[in-house]
């Protein structure tokens, strides 16, 4: 399975990111939840969204990954939440 995050970081209409991957030359459009955003980093104050998502880029993408590679992508598209964020 070859997975590349292609970007670029846009806003979701709930105020999460949308950011953009491939999976074995496939699109797939990675949302990450507004909440999944918060909780990322909870000691810190939200404000923009994608300035929020550059700085936890690494952890939010990782997050993605690993769902990716289990196979729970559908349609094309794939939904990061808080829940993903628990390390293991």
């Amino acid at each position: 399975m070859k997975i590349e995050f292609i970007g670029p970081a846009s806003l979701a209409a709930d105020g999460g990111v949308i950011y953009l991957a491939t999976v074995d030359g496939k699109n797939v459009e990675c949302h990450f939840s507004y909440e999944a955003l918060e909780d990322i980093d909870p000691d810190t104050v939200f404000g923009d969204a994608l300035e929020h998502f550059s700085h936890h880029q690494l952890l939010l993408l990782s997050a993605a990954e690993k769902k990716l590679i289990k196979g729970i992508a559908h349609n094309g598209k794939l939904l990061v939440n808080s829940s993903d964020l628990r390390i293991d």
